[in-house]
């Protein structure tokens, strides 16, 4: 089945494939806990991808199906590829456009608690950061460069399709759940995939 598969796969084939009783594949979301808690695909394993790099080796030991990585919109679905593909794991693909293309009203999500994805935070801090430099260079005329820094990080995030600020955003407890386990999901993803 894989060899038939692109490395972008849309939302209409993975639709497809998961109706498909004999398609084996394992969905891997590599947002963060929160964002999984909010809405995600059913039967998806969250494993996110601040601590995917400590998983990928056994990753690549035990898990032989399809995997297809998903994110909000596909960028850290695509470091997600990178990272296990560096192991030598196989079979990766991409749900093209993310959650963001999967859940258009017609297609079965699992929702929980609703909270700010993550890259919705990230305009937030960023945009006030520059608020903030601007307004208090007013004041404190040094302050002008907070603003040009942030400028050059949200710069060399588009240059590298990376993002300093998101990684750290991550880590914060409102991004963390208490039901995310990551060994137990590992766990989980490698007994399935026996």
């Amino acid at each position: 089945m894989s060899t038939n598969l692109d490395n972008r796969v849309d939302a209409a084939t993975l639709e497809q494939l998961l109706a498909d009783e004999s398609a084996d594949v394992r969905i891997l979301d590599v947002r963060t806990p929160a964002e999984f808690e909010s809405a995600h695909i059913p039967g998806a394993y969250n494993v996110p991808l601040d601590t995917l790099g400590e998983h990928a080796a056994e990753l690549e030991r035990h898990v032989s199906q399809p995997v297809m990585l998903v994110c909000r919109s596909g960028a850290r679905a695509s470091q997600a590829c990178d990272k296990l593909a560096a192991t030598g794991m196989a079979n990766l693909h991409i749900l093209d456009g993310g959650m963001q293309s999967w859940d258009d009203g017609s297609r079965p999500v699992r929702r929980g608690r609703q909270r700010w994805d993550l890259e919705r935070q990230v305009r937030l801090v960023a945009g006030s950061l520059v608020l903030a430099g601007i307004v208090g260079s007013l004041f404190v005329p040094e302050l002008k460069y907070l603003s040009g820094f942030v400028g050059a990080g949200l710069t060399f995030a588009a240059l590298t399709n990376t993002c300093a600020m998101g990684m750290a955003l991550s880590k914060l407890p409102y991004n963390r759940s208490a039901g995310c386990d990551v060994d137990r999901v590992v766990r989980d993803l490698t007994a399935a995939s026996r």
